[in-house]
């Protein structure tokens, strides 16, 4: 807790409050002569300071709880997937990253299914996370408090690589990257027995979870349907009696001018730089 106070008083006073304890320096430093013509250095420095003073038990305080509340979720919540429903614009930015509303339909073993709205800041790490649609949130049965879980959303959303080497299949690698069911059910498993995740998992000394991740990516890998396989084996007639359609855009060209829309909505590009950079992506169809 001292640690996380001196912390926060350092960033307090690197962010304007270091003025206080300046004018009380210049104060006693300029003797007894001057002392009476500057006599506001002290009361305001002395005010200055003190509010320096609170504003760090405040802010550390708060941290605190925050930690409590999250490490409380991480310890008895329940893992759940959210899909972004909306996204709406606060005209609000924080440290030149604009905070935004998220419409959330929440879904959970053992949870009856909810929508929620939350407030977050779109950071560039965030942004894909939040137009990719889905996150990954720890709630409480009870009371319904959630938290977004920015890193194992990071996993769900495939901008973190998922892969499983199991030795038994000679050491085969299995690439789970993106796929939402499987890794949420692998992260369930791993909540349940208290393994963190903190980037490359190791359970090979824990053979009950090893047998159930195992389990897990098996299935998926298996539901897995090579490309081949969705390629018809009928005959083709060479001659077709009407032209194909023109093909519309692809799902990639969809979802980036989905995110060129979001990126414009949140003004973290201007009107210019929307307009150009669609007319790009348009071109390149």
């Amino acid at each position: 807790m001292l640690g996380r106070y001196v912390k926060t008083q350092l960033m307090v006073l690197l962010c304007g409050g270091l003025v206080g304890p300046v004018f009380l320096v210049v104060y006693v430093a300029l003797g007894a002569v001057a002392q009476p013509y500057v006599g506001w250095m002290l009361w305001v420095g002395l005010l200055v300071t003190v509010a320096d003073v609170l504003v760090a038990i405040a802010l550390t305080n708060r941290g605190a709880k925050s930690d409590a509340a999250a490490k409380r979720l991480e310890a008895t919540g329940v893992l759940a997937l959210a899909q972004v429903r909306g996204i709406g614009e606060t005209g609000t930015r924080i440290n030149e990253q604009p905070l935004v509303t998220l419409d959330l339909h929440v879904e959970g073993p053992g949870l009856t299914p909810f929508d929620v709205t939350d407030r977050v800041l779109a950071s560039v790490t965030r942004l894909p996370l939040i137009t990719g649609r889905k996150l990954v949130v720890l709630v409480d049965p009870a009371t319904r408090e959630f938290r977004i879980d920015w890193n194992r959303s990071a996993l769900v959303g495939g901008m973190m690589p998922a892969q499983f080497t199991l030795a038994e299949d000679g050491n085969r690698t299995y690439d789970l990257t993106g796929q939402a069911g499987p890794l949420m059910e692998i992260m369930q498993i791993l909540k349940a027995h208290g393994v963190a995740m903190d980037g490359t998992i190791d359970i090979r000394s824990n053979p009950a979870v090893r047998q159930q991740v195992m389990t897990v990516v098996r299935r998926a890998a298996a539901q897995q349907v090579p490309p081949a396989a969705h390629m018809s084996t009928a005959p083709v007639d060479p001659v077709a009696p009407y032209p194909p359609p023109p093909p519309g855009p692809s799902e990639s060209t969809a979802r980036r001018l989905q995110e060129l829309e979001t990126l414009r909505a949140m003004g973290t590009i201007s009107d210019a730089e929307y307009t150009a950079k669609r007319q790009q992506i348009i071109a390149e169809l």
